[in-house]
């Protein structure tokens, strides 16, 4: 069993959500765009995305 309250996990599952998407955004993204071969302007334009939909959690 979980000693966690139940307020906690919310926090936490969004902070981790947080995490994940800046790590995307800043890192993954620009490596994979690169590797792809898109334009600087298209992996501004996803991180721009990915930033927008973090912010919804």
């Amino acid at each position: 069993m979980q000693n966690a309250p139940v307020q906690k996990q919310p926090e936490m599952t969004s902070l981790l959500l947080g995490a994940g998407f800046a790590l995307a955004s800043l890192i993954i993204l620009p490596a994979v765009a690169q590797r792809v071969g898109l334009g600087s302007s298209v992996t501004i334009a996803l991180r721009g995305a990915l930033m927008r939909a973090a912010n919804r959690f």
